[in-house]
């Protein structure tokens, strides 16, 4: 089945965008198509149908493609643990740890498996639509590249370069990789997008014909900037405090968000941000905690790692305080685990830290061990009896000395997380609880507050019906789809 390879000139270029608008816009055409990421790098993870584990970004380009999760989507994640090292993925599960220099070493192991579940979603598709990584140029990682020209060459996919004009410099990023790359690989590049043009568009008209005459590319597009881009789940923690910077805004209840360095799922926010009467701010490490009515602490991919961060910087103060003022504190996940006394992790699974102190919210130890529990959950809210739904995706067990009011049932009996005897600490391991409409009305008039009734996953799919539009309009995506092979 035929396929095409969207690569970048850089990170955060609009590659996931652009693969989630044209997955919507051939979807409407009536065509059969399925994203491919062969190897992504983010801790913003969802679950598939098939049990196992892949991008976000995927996630949505699925949707926009009207397609059901599956782990072959994205079969190498890799996700951040610190600096220098990376859990890996493969085909949703999780197959060991490196840091970015063994890893290196170890991506032609993982090419058969990439070939493998192209090879499964091509068999499944009238189009494949395939996201690089990174940056094309990368000619320093070329060697065994299963993300990108390594990947292109050893499936033979045709390839569409796509440049960021927001940022500057998008000549020389688009013909500086023409420059230095491979011959080879520069055969498969069929042509370049400049994506993110602000203002008048016939202002770059000869921009573009310099990259086409300076390249040997055609343009296959100057895409204005999306600013409905907002209201898309994001890929990356930089592109999400970039949105909530931007959405500040006077509101009725203020939501103070912990931003930790191994922040994780954070697409748990997203239906947050939409809502009118909600201010989501962003706390940088070094920023003191505001006034506000509820402080969010997210999931974590190095739990504790994260808790000793947030205890350097004084948060763990700052929280304590906001609660003995009456303040509301949610934590997620990894946030969840930090409300306890302590969390233990005796195999070394996150780092050579072996236990941390917690904040002390709950009275329970969560020790890291065993596999990694990844499910897609529902049930009920016990203090309200309201639906839920969400999945779980976490390693490790949390444990009470006495048993605490839980704060959902699922719908197989099972109980989690935990409600403070005074109502104002929460805590669950379950993500994607704001994306249920009813639970996040119920949730926000639990603060006071009165919603608007709005369908967050409505609103998202039409999103992506005016990106797949807006594309439409300014992609020859007809040339597209000729070029794919």
């Amino acid at each position: 089945m035929a396929a095409i390879m969207f690569q970048g000139t850089g990170s955060n270029v609009g590659k996931s965008l652009i693969v989630a608008g044209l997955a919507r816009a051939f979807a409407n055409r009536g065509k059969s198509v399925i994203p491919f990421k062969p190897q992504n790098m983010s801790n913003n993870a969802a679950v598939t149908v098939d049990g196992g584990e892949i991008g976000r970004a995927q996630a949505l380009q699925a949707k926009a493609a009207r397609k059901p999760l599956s782990v072959h989507m994205n079969p190498v994640l890799l996700k951040p643990q610190s600096d220098i090292g990376s859990q890996i993925v493969v085909q949703g599960k999780v197959w060991g740890n490196a840091t970015a220099k063994q890893y290196q070493a170890l991506k032609s192991q993982l090419m058969p498996a990439v070939m493998d579940s192209f090879a499964l979603v091509q068999a499944q598709a009238d189009l494949v639509l395939v996201e690089g990584a990174g940056s094309a140029s990368e000619i320093n990682l070329r060697q065994d590249d299963i993300a990108n020209m390594g990947f292109a060459r050893a499936s033979n996919t045709p390839v569409v370069l796509v440049g960021d004009i927001d940022r500057g410099g998008v000549i020389a990023s688009l013909v500086g990789t023409r420059s230095v790359i491979d011959p080879l690989d520069a055969r498969l590049i069929k042509g370049f997008i400049v994506n993110k043009m602000r203002g008048d568009r016939s202002l770059f008209d000869a921009g573009m014909r310099a990259i086409s005459k300076a390249s040997g590319w055609p343009a296959l597009g100057l895409v204005p900037y999306f600013t409905r881009a907002k209201f898309l789940p994001a890929e990356d923690a930089f592109e999400l405090e970039q949105r909530l910077s931007a959405s500040a805004r006077p509101a009725k209840l203020t939501i103070a968000v912990i931003m930790l360095p191994r922040i994780s799922n954070f697409d748990d926010l997203d239906p947050l941000i939409a809502e009118p009467d909600v201010n989501l701010v962003f706390l940088k490490p070094g920023e003191v905690l505001p006034i506000c009515d509820v402080v969010i602490l997210p999931g974590s991919k190095s739990t504790i790692s994260d808790l000793a961060e947030l205890f350097e910087h004084g948060w763990d103060i700052d929280i304590k305080a906001h609660v003995r003022r009456g303040g509301r504190v949610l934590g997620i996940c990894g946030g969840f685990q930090m409300l306890g006394r302590e969390v233990r992790d005796p195999e070394g699974t996150e780092g050579p830290i072996t236990h941390i102190e917690g904040l002390g919210l709950f009275d329970c130890v969560t020790v890291l061990r065993g596999e990694k529990l990844l499910r897609e959950v529902e049930g009920l809210d016990l203090k309200d009896g309201v639906p839920f739904k969400g999945y779980e995706m976490h390693i490790g067990e949390t444990r009470f000395d006495v048993p605490p009011d839980r704060f959902l049932k699922f719908s197989d009996g099972r109980e989690d997380g935990a409600v403070s005897a005074h109502g104002r600490v929460q805590g669950t391991y379950v993500h994607g609880l704001f994306a249920h409409d009813g639970f996040r009305m119920a949730w926000l008039q639990s603060l006071g507050q009165a919603p608007e009734p709005r369908s967050h996953e409505a609103e998202v799919d039409a999103v992506l019906d005016e990106l797949a539009a807006h594309l439409e309009e300014h992609m020859d995506i007809d040339q597209i789809l000729k070029l794919a092979r």
